[in-house]
């Protein structure tokens, strides 16, 4: 039985507020990825993004995990775990390093990268992810890839990504106690757009909206980098308690009408069709209008929008989004979510789910499934990262030219 830190085995663990998914997949020599299991299992003890019950999360982990590794026949031991919740923060840095007239090496990337952290953030928090934008050689601006070139300074932009530190240590515990180490916590936005966003997206600029359970993430891309990232604590939920209140019946009977029947624009239904709704109580079921239950449905769905299409207009890419809105997540998947979607923000809108992996495909290929199979591609780049890293022969030859170049200028 193969176990998961072994070379090409990468498992996305995204613990939400309704769900926790997790996916195996193995890296192919040729890039791609294929799924060797997956499970799904109710999440118990989160609320919002965040864990509110230690001992109830850890069991829908365990449970997961478990049920994934049966159907893999692997060994779960390392994970890439989701982190979500309105205390996600971005901010934009800047990093500069000296090269004196070399050619750029990856160390050197690093370097530059890792200067641009520096910057101080509060105790209570930590940085989740620093990615670069671009990169300034001398006078040459929006570089994007630096290795090779020569110069005399090398700047770099970068956009960090952090959250509370304290909301971190508590997910990646529920997880440490099933005996699985966290190999990385990762922005679950960011993991979505790993895998439902294209390249040509990216560089045209793109606002991702991930519409989960509990939060609705919101991830910015605009020539080809990531440039802002936020999450509202508003979401699926919020639609499925508004439906158990007007129509008098249990939560759980909620979330099943709002997933078979719900559509986010009335006009889209027709006047003639009707549902059955359970009642409490043990109350007979009754009858309804499924152009009711829209009407409920809509103006939530409304709300949800608007209230994106308020923080992408404060953020200031609000005009740079030519390739336009990217619904996922599992309450994207409503009928006529993008036709509201489309009247609220004014420029195109697609309904994104993962892009095509191999392997257990029908199953995985559904925006509800974002960010779990998004933390495999994110841990395909993080290899191939580390990969390059390696030091080349060239890396020691380099090190002595710079220290002959120093001592000489010495003396």
């Amino acid at each position: 039985m193969t176990t998961s830190h072994e070379a090409g085995v990468i498992i996305g663990l995204d613990v939400g507020t309704a769900q926790t998914t997790a996916v195996i997949g193995e890296t192919l020599p040729n890039g791609e990825i294929t799924v060797l299991g997956y499970a799904v299992q109710p999440s118990r003890g989160m609320d919002k993004g965040g864990v509110n019950d230690l001992d109830s999360v850890s069991r829908s982990v365990q449970l997961a995990l478990d049920q994934a590794a049966s159907i893999a026949e692997c060994e779960v031991d390392a994970v890439y775990l989701s982190i979500s919740g309105r205390h996600i923060q971005c901010q934009n840095e800047h990093g500069m390093c000296s090269i004196d007239g070399a050619e750029v090496t990856a160390e050197d990337v690093k370097h530059v990268i890792h200067t641009a952290q520096t910057v101080k953030i509060p105790t209570e928090r930590q940085i989740l992810d620093v990615l670069p934008q671009d990169f300034i050689i001398d006078e040459l601006e929006g570089i994007r890839s630096p290795v090779g070139m020569s110069g005399v300074r090398m700047h770099a932009n970068v956009h960090m990504v952090t959250c509370a530190a304290d909301w971190a240590r508590n997910i990646t515990k529920c997880v440490e106690r099933c005996n699985v180490r966290v190999d990385k916590l990762v922005f679950s936005g960011i993991a979505s757009a790993h895998a439902v966003l294209t390249s040509d997206e990216k560089d045209l600029g793109v606002c991702l909206v991930d519409i989960g359970a509990g939060t609705t993430d919101i991830v910015v891309y605009a020539n080809g980098a990531l440039r802002h990232c936020a999450v509202l604590p508003v979401a699926g939920n919020q639609v499925t308690s508004d439906i158990a209140k007007i129509f008098r019946t249990p939560m759980s009977h909620a979330e099943q009408i709002k997933v078979d029947y719900g559509c986010a624009r009335a006009a889209l239904v027709g006047q003639e069709e009707s549902i059955d709704v359970p009642s409490v109580g043990g109350r007979p079921a009754r009858t309804m209008s499924r152009q009711t239950l829209s009407e409920v449905v809509e103006p939530r769905y409304q709300e949800i929008f608007e209230l994106v299409a308020q923080e992408l207009r404060r953020s200031g890419f609000e005009e740079q989004v030519a390739a336009g809105i990217v619904l996922t997540g599992g309450t994207a998947r409503i009928e006529g979510a993008e036709t509201v979607a489309e009247e609220i923000f004014g420029m195109p809108v697609r309904v994104g789910s993962p892009q095509p992996v191999k392997g257990l495909t029908d199953y995985v290929n559904e925006p509800n499934f974002a960010t779990a199979v998004g933390l495999l591609y994110y841990g395909v780049a993080e290899q191939n990262k580390k990969t390059e890293s390696q030091p080349a022969e060239g890396g020691i030859g380099r090190a002595f030219e710079q220290l002959r170049n120093w001592f000489n200028s010495a003396f």
